[in-house]
This record gives structure tokens, C-alpha cells and sequence, in this order.
């Protein structure tokens, strides 16, 4: 075994959720950084857009919710 992985210790699985959550929290900037230069460009669609930006964002914060069960459902 290596020296690097004789200094690691706890659960593989916080790892791995910690590489998964990558994904949805560059989604969310993606999100609201489109979705505010949107109504910069359209301030008169301000509301649609706002709506579809909070559906997008309650998509992509469920994969983060959905990567942090996982590792306790197949943990075991």
C-alpha cells in the first residue's frame, strides 16, 4: 500500500460525493449567471425567465440530493 493511501482514512463514499457535487454546483452558476445576463438583455421577461431559472435550479440541486443518498443506499 502506498504512503498516500495509508494517510487516508473515513468513507470512500464522502469522496466520491464530494467529486459528484461538482457537476451540480457548476450547473447552478451556469444557471443563475445565464439567467441574470438574460434579464439584462429582456427586462421585460424578467419573470419568465426567473421561473425557468428556479426549475432548472431545483433540477440540478436534485442530482446533488440524489448523490448524497446514494452512498448510503449502496454503502452497506
Amino acid at each position: 500500500m502506498s504512503a498516500l493511501a495509508e494517510g487516508v482514512s473515513g468513507s470512500v463514499a464522502s469522496i466520491g460525493y464530494g467529486l459528484a457535487a461538482i457537476g451540480p454546483g457548476i450547473g447552478v452558476g451556469l444557471i443563475f449567471g445565464n439567467g441574470v445576463q438574460a434579464m439584462a438583455r429582456q427586462p421585460e421577461a424578467a419573470g419568465l425567465i426567473r421561473s425557468n431559472m428556479f426549475i432548472g435550479f431545483a433540477l440540478t440541486e436534485a442530482l446533488a440530493l440524489i448523490g448524497i443518498v446514494m452512498p448510503f443506499v449502496y454503502g452497506q
